[in-house]
């Protein structure tokens, strides 16, 4: 015997959370049927709708087309300057250095560097830093 849940209707709330995190459009197609930027940009909503104090992003443009890692760039700079604390692991040196107000430099699941953005990103202090920073 199946169970079916009836799940709530979509309120306003969840519609403007979904539309805030950039899922706008993208409501009656599969996931096949879209871009890789607007499945992380529904993934992305999907999570908002949900109201998380704080978010977690683990290399959200690493699986993108480079033409694609913009718009979800633009929604996290969103949701930054709209005040969600986010915990970003990232290789978009720019990014991290005009949205974070705090980065912590890592190496072998190791924290060797942390600061203000132009701290770190700018004056390294540890040559794997310099060395990692020179290469981007």
């Amino acid at each position: 015997m199946k169970h079916h849940t009836a799940l709530p209707p979509i309120t306003g709330h969840t519609r403007s959370r979904h539309n805030r995190g950039g899922g706008a459009g993208c409501g009656g197609h599969y996931p096949n049927e879209l871009s890789g930027g607007q499945q992380q940009r529904v993934a992305i909503a999907r999570a908002l709708a949900m109201r998380p104090k704080v978010m977690l992003f683990d290399e959200p443009t690493s699986a993108l087309d480079p033409e694609l890692v913009g718009e979800v760039l633009a929604v996290m700079r969103d949701l930054a300057a709209g005040g969600m604390t986010m915990t970003v692991v990232t290789h978009e040196m720019g990014f991290a250095r005009e949205v974070a107000d705090h980065v912590c430099f890592m190496d072998d699941g190791v924290i060797v560097e942390e600061g203000h953005p132009d701290a770190v990103l700018s004056n390294p202090q540890t040559a794997r830093a310099r060395d990692f920073l020179r290469r981007g």
